[in-house]
């Protein structure tokens, strides 16, 4: 059984920084791409930034320059680094990784329950 856990959300005022966490815990051989996708009230959920097992990253247009996506593959664990947040960045984020729970098992994805970021003042 794999279990994905998200913090780290919550209220913030335009312009101010959060970070988000992610730790995989469970059945785990191999870890591959994880990564953060969001969900706004009314709209289908993005891919907002992802990183491979190599360290190399991907970013949504809207976040490039204020959104870094780093791990820890030690700690099974995936980060989420929002400054200069907007209010159109309000939605609830969802962590993303794809792995194998044994050696010769095919990838599989999982998610996480999401956690709520709004950014209002």
């Amino acid at each position: 059984q794999v279990q994905l856990v998200e913090s780290g959300g919550g209220l913030v005022q335009p312009g101010g920084s959060l970070r988000l966490s992610c730790v995989v815990s469970g059945s785990i051989f191999s870890i591959n791409a994880m990564g953060w996708y969001r969900q706004a009230p009314g709209k289908q959920r993005e891919l907002v930034a992802a990183i491979t097992s190599g360290g190399s990253t991907n970013y949504a247009d809207s976040v490039k320059g204020r959104f870094t996506i780093s791990r820890d593959n030690a700690k099974n664990t995936v980060y989420l680094q929002m400054n200069s947040l907007k209010p159109e960045d309000t939605a609830v984020y969802y962590c993303n990784a794809v792995l194998r729970t044994s050696l010769g098992s095919r990838p599989n994805t999982y998610w996480g329950q999401g956690t709520q970021v709004t950014v209002s003042s």
